[in-house]
């Protein structure tokens, strides 16, 4: 059976192409042919496209939310600072469609490669906000009468609750409900299914962690440095988040170091300083968790990849990406105790170990389950 995968667009998020990379490559290992379906954003600059940029702008500034500078700036720009992930991605996960920008695209690419089923995940596919489109999450483009099965994998609404009218929830229901199978990645998720659209969604795991330490260090050919031993995976950086990583260095003697880019990809610093907003390769940030005796992060696959490397981590609670996504992984693993917030944190005893035993027994019993339902799915 031929199977399209349809995720968030690659990029430079390093946690949803490895997510991609991890359910291609289980699909692949069970035995089943793959191919990504590349859905994009269509930045294509129009008049009538800049007025409902600036109007969407405007309403994210009323609701305190960060607004994407994507659409103003070139692909040329965009291909710059994500020519070392593009390069993993070109060399790890293949094959790929074209790039697709409109449903019209989508579903012409589609028909042509006789798929058998079409899987929607990892990551979150389901959020308005992060979706180019989000009627092609819910598999709207193919036909009523397809032989393709349509199936969720570790779909994520990205938070608790689900901000879209009823009349446009009432258009998801109708999609939803002709899904074969369903699986999401948080536990607040089977509720959201249940509550909203009248579908049973079974709790999965991510994709990556569906593979081991051993998969991902085959990746890594670079050898190991000596930049430091506390890696920080900040995505929203602060000035409460830094004294964090103050405290914790001087308190137990660690280095800090990072593995993202000089400067944060703003409009501003594309334009004048560009070389410093490249993100460094996937391998590099893979190899900072081999090289890190702790882990502080306010990412979900930081976290995730903290839990496959075995690394004693804490979490930062990030509410702006979606908190429950946290709540619901660490719950899995019964490792809440280690997310903290920014005013807490002086009183901690960061030297807490983690049962690492108990947390890879727990990894492999989810493992199975999860891969019980891909297989239960496609048979």
């Amino acid at each position: 059976m031929k199977i399209g995968i349809l995720t968030q667009p690659l990029y430079c998020n390093y946690g949803g192409i490895l997510q991609c990379y991890a359910l291609q490559t289980t699909l692949q290992r069970m035995g089943y042919e793959t191919i990504i379906l590349q859905r994009e954003f269509n930045r294509k600059y129009t008049f009538f496209g800049a007025c409902i940029y600036y109007i969407k702008h405007f309403i994210k500034l009323l609701l305190g939310r960060k607004s994407s500078w994507h659409y103003f700036v070139d692909s040329h720009r965009r291909d710059y600072i994500a020519q070392n992930t593009n390069i993993f991605i070109e060399r790890n996960i293949n094959p790929r469609t074209k790039h697709c920008y409109s449903t019209k695209e989508l579903k012409k690419e589609v028909e042509k490669l006789n798929l058998g089923a079409i899987i929607v995940g990892s990551d979150q596919v389901w959020r308005p906000d992060y979706s180019p489109c989000l009627p092609n999450y819910f598999l709207d483009f193919i036909k009523d009468n397809s032989c393709i099965k349509k199936i969720s994998y570790a779909a994520s609404f990205g938070k608790d609750q689900w901000a879209l009218s009823r009349k446009k929830t009432a258009k998801y229901r109708e999609l939803l409900q002709t899904f074969d199978a369903i699986s999401v990645r948080e536990s607040s998720a089977i509720k959201l299914c249940k509550d909203l659209f009248r579908v049973d969604a079974t709790q999965v795991i991510d994709p990556t962690l569906l593979l081991e330490s051993k998969d991902y260090l085959s990746l890594v050919t670079t050898k190991k440095t000596n930049r430091g031993n506390l890696f920080c995976y900040i995505l929203d950086k602060s000035i409460k988040k830094k004294n964090i990583i103050d405290f914790l260095s001087h308190k137990n003697n660690y280095k800090p170091f990072e593995s993202m880019p000089l400067l944060s990809d703003t409009k501003d610093n594309l334009f004048k300083d560009i070389d410093k907003c490249v993100y460094p390769p996937i391998e590099d940030w893979l190899l900072a968790f081999m090289e890190a005796e702790m882990v502080l992060t306010d990412s979900f696959h930081g976290t995730v990849f903290s839990i496959i490397f075995n690394k004693p981590f804490w979490v930062i609670g990030n509410p702006e990406r979606g908190i429950a996504r946290f709540e619901s992984l660490l719950s899995l693993f019964d490792l809440s105790c280690r997310i903290i917030s920014d005013s807490d944190f002086m009183n901690l005893d960061f030297m807490k170990p983690i049962d690492w035993e108990t947390v890879n027994k727990r990894k492999m019993f989810l493992q199975k389950d999860s891969l019980q339902f891909i297989s239960n799915s496609l048979n």
